[in-house]
């Protein structure tokens, strides 16, 4: 079996810590691998590491040659690209030339009919309609319409999208992958783990969303305490044999313990001048407390901050409306908020949610309607963006600028230095500057400071991202036992699964569904009325009239011969005007003239449609 890529006796430090040493690893054509470990464990430094864009400390890291790697980065570079076009688009290939001047012709040019008709004559010379379709999938599928739009003007989600697209058109040999699901919503996520998974893809990810790991890979190597512990299986596969081994290790590590305490009672007995007849036993006391002191049961975040108490009255939503440039966003939506409502978001990319969120806030005002707060309600947001930090802020600051000290959830009040040890913040951690703190990091910094103002209606922004799981872990479980009002919106579906039992549905035209039940029950909800939908169609389906006669004539064969590709044609161009209702702003001009070309095209498919079951029939009679 190849293997594409081999590092051996790879170390690498920052600021002399040692984030790992010794590993060697070897990735195989076919594998599909995770890497997973906590924050600041060193999984982003050994993907760079393998992906050749970092050279380590010490080790060495073997490519195959003639590898065509294709390295996802957290925040991509886009070297001297300017326009989506120059990025995505090779200057040496020709079809993908080609089709750069099809998609910006049809988007710049609509009406120049000769040259469009010109390039689509090169386009079919060289069989390049085929790619150009795959092109333009993962281009709408990633929500990247406009090709001349410059890089710079790109959001950091948009940029990482537009990295991932690039990626995927490229189809390299082997995909190093940091955090692919960040900034897709649940539907592109879904697609996504098909497109990976489909053939014999060779995938080396770093990712915090479990059912992702779990659905694509089939491998996982955990960094624990700058070792690399190998899992063959997925993710529940990881969680039981983890589970197994940190037992193990909780064992010898109360053996080592003791073995510790009685080794150092003979340290200390020994005069000052020992003899070489005990240097044996003191150099294995040194080893042995190496052992213990990484060892033991882990830190865990400690999230049990009080809730602020919660009266009768909520909040209650009568007929909002909200509107942005002739799009609307939230359509006639009204709701009456009850205690213990644990509520999920769910909806494409910028189909309304953080539009919904802002309005419960107050950061936005409705068009129309009544949004009337309870007297008693405190709202907690967790906003996606986070809080823009002062770089040259000392952690602890942060904190004592919202209290000096905070009730805990048994009313017993600690310092804010207290409570930041609580939360994975150690002395050496809440005395240093903002800017020494990793993304993760941070994030758990702006949720401590959400919660220690005790809110009852807590509103989380996409949590997850920066977070490792192991954090993850703990915050599911203090979310699992908060006793005020939950809404979140998240594209983890095992985070959505776990801690909500209502969804809000963003549907076109702002739109919102209320469902009763977790993502996936909808999700299998939605699969079921498919299937249903199918079968009914086909028991429904008008009899097709009787054939006047047993075979085909020559002309009705070419016919049935081009009528498939025909029907794929217009099912091509009713995805490509579906895709176009969901960007956003679009005016209302032009959101009609798209709507009636759907109506025109549906008729044409059914007109289709009907020929084809006609033509087959009179084929096979």
């Amino acid at each position: 079996m190849s293997t594409y890529i081999s590092a051996e006796n790879l170390g690498h430090s920052f600021h002399d810590h040692w984030l790992f040493r010794n590993v060697s690893i070897g990735i195989n054509r076919g594998r599909r691998v995770a890497l997973v470990g906590i924050n600041g464990a060193g999984k982003s430094t050994l993907l760079k590491l393998l992906a050749g864009s970092l050279k380590p400390t010490e080790g060495k890291v073997a490519q195959m040659r003639d590898l065509n790697l294709g390295y996802l980065e957290q925040d991509p570079g886009f070297k001297d690209a300017i326009t989506i076009s120059d990025y995505i688009f090779h200057a040496d290939d020709i079809q993908q030339q080609l089709i750069r001047k099809y998609e910006e012709l049809l988007e710049n040019h609509p009406d120049n009919s000769r040259a469009i008709e010109e390039v689509m004559e090169e386009m079919g010379n060289i069989d390049a309609w085929e790619y150009e379709y795959k092109i333009k999938t993962i281009l709408g599928r990633l929500d990247i319409h406009h090709l001349n739009q410059k890089i710079t003007t790109l959001s950091g989600g948009q940029k990482k999208r537009l990295a991932l697209a690039k990626l995927l058109i490229e189809d390299p040999d082997i995909y190093i992958l940091d955090e692919p699901t960040n900034h897709l919503d649940i539907d592109t996520i879904e697609w996504l783990e098909k497109l990976l998974t489909d053939g014999s893809k060779t995938i080396l990810m770093v990712t915090h969303d479990r059912y992702f790991l779990d659905n694509v890979c089939n491998e996982i190597l955990e960094i624990d305490k700058g070792k690399i512990i190998p899992y063959v299986g997925n993710y529940g596969y990881y969680l039981e044999k983890k589970a197994e081994r940190e037992s193990a290790d909780e064992a010898a590590f109360q053996k080592n313990s003791n073995l510790l305490r009685k080794e150092l009672e003979w340290m200390r007995r020994q005069p000052q001048a020992r003899g070489t007849k005990s240097k044996a036993r003191i150099d294995a006391f040194y080893e042995l407390e190496d052992k213990t002191k990484n060892g033991g049961a882990k830190q865990k975040v400690e999230l049990t901050v009080k809730t602020a108490r919660q009266g009768n009255k909520i909040m209650e939503m009568n007929h909002l409306y909200k509107a942005f440039n002739g799009h609307t966003y939230i359509n006639n939506f009204s709701y009456i908020f009850k205690k213990g409502d644990r509520i999920g978001l769910a909806g494409k990319n910028g189909s309304g949610k953080s539009t919904l969120l802002n309005l419960i806030t107050g950061g936005l005002l409705p068009d129309k309607g009544i949004i009337d707060k309870g007297e008693t309600t405190v709202i907690g947001y967790f906003h996606q963006s986070g809080i823009v930090f002062k770089e040259d802020e000392r952690v602890i600051d942060i904190v004592k600028n919202v209290a000096e000290f905070i009730t805990m959830a048994d009313g017993k009040l600690i310092s804010a230095s207290a409570l930041l040890t609580l939360f994975l913040f150690p002395p050496a951690k809440q005395y240093g500057f903002i800017s020494k703190l990793s993304g993760g990091e941070k994030k758990r910094l702006q949720l401590m400071s959400i919660l220690m103002k005790n809110p009852n209606f807590l509103i989380l922004d996409e949590p997850t991202n920066d977070l490792d799981i192991d954090t993850l872990n703990v915050l599911e479980e203090f979310l699992t036992n908060y006793t005020g009002v939950l809404m979140i919106v998240s594209h983890d579906r095992y985070l959505l699964d776990k801690l909500t039992d209502q969804l809000f549905i963003m549907e076109p035209n702002g739109h919102v569904k209320i469902y009763n039940g977790n993502y996936s029950s909808y999700r299998l909800e939605l699969e079921e009325n498919k299937q249903q939908s199918k079968k009914n169609s086909v028991i429904e389906a008008p009899a097709a009239p009787q054939p006047k006669k047993s075979k085909l004539s020559f002309k009705e064969t070419k016919e049935l011969e081009t009528i498939e590709s025909e029907i794929t044609a217009i099912e091509k161009q009713l995805h490509e005007k579906n895709e176009e209702l969901n960007v956003a702003g679009i005016d209302t001009n032009k959101l009609n003239d798209i709507l009636k070309q759907i109506a025109a095209l549906n008729s044409k498919l059914d007109e289709k449609s009907m020929r084809w079951i006609e033509l087959t029939e009179l084929k096979e009679a």
